[in-house]
């Protein structure tokens, strides 16, 4: 049991030697980073949105 609590501890030290390492983005870069992917989230949407319109009223048209 003293060796489980040993290397939990151990453990614990190395996560907070690591987490010390991690570049945390600033509000600046996390808002930036966020309207790119919601940009790029609409514009893959719409793309998607208008190739299933145009196949699906392609499709329509040949099985009629």
């Amino acid at each position: 049991m003293a060796e489980l609590l040993r290397r939990s501890v151990l453990f614990l030290r190395e996560v907070q030697v690591e987490l010390g390492k991690v570049h945390w983005p600033s509000r600046k870069e996390t808002y930036a980073a966020t309207i790119i992917i919601l940009v790029l989230t609409f514009l893959m949407a719409a793309y998607l949105g208008a190739v299933d319109f145009a196949v699906s009223r392609v499709l329509r048209m040949f099985l009629q």
